[in-house]
């Protein structure tokens, strides 16, 4: 299997992880992302057990790198403390904007959320990549402090 076919198959999987796709029965956070340019617009639910995520998952609607950016992010975070996952998230927007170097510790960190790395070449969906990690960046700002 080539790279391309394996980002392919890893995008369609993760753009339909229904595990990921639901609400929350008791959510500490829930925050709009909106991507204007296209439309996507998701909400994140996070549920928290003092400073680490127990649980995480998002309704709405977007394109398919919108939801498997989202859902591999939600896989990524669940069982961090929420300054891992501040800082997993500058790590893949830093990623996704040609800002850091993807190299083997970018890699451990970031799993298989690195697949997404080429969207960077696609500068009308770099927004859809980005949308939920930007919204978990605004619960962790207006939330806790640096």
């Amino acid at each position: 299997m080539d790279l391309k076919s394996l980002y392919t198959d890893m995008l369609l999987q993760e753009s339909n992880n229904k595990a990921n796709i639901r609400e929350l029965s008791s959510p500490t956070f829930l925050e709009l992302g909106h991507n204007p340019s296209c439309g996507d617009e998701i909400t994140l639910q996070i549920e928290m057990n003092g400073k680490t995520i127990k649980d995480a998952s998002f309704t709405g609607e977007g394109c398919a790198i919108s939801r498997a950016s989202t859902s591999m992010m939600i896989d990524l975070i669940k069982g961090k403390d929420i300054y891992e996952a501040k800082e997993l998230t500058e790590k893949f927007i830093g990623m996704i904007k040609k800002e850091v170097e993807v190299d083997d510790d970018l890699i451990e960190a970031l799993g298989d959320t690195v697949v997404l790395e080429n969207v960077s070449n696609m500068p009308a969906r770099v927004k859809c990549a980005v949308l939920a990690w930007h919204t978990l960046a605004n619960i962790i700002d207006k939330n806790f402090e640096k």
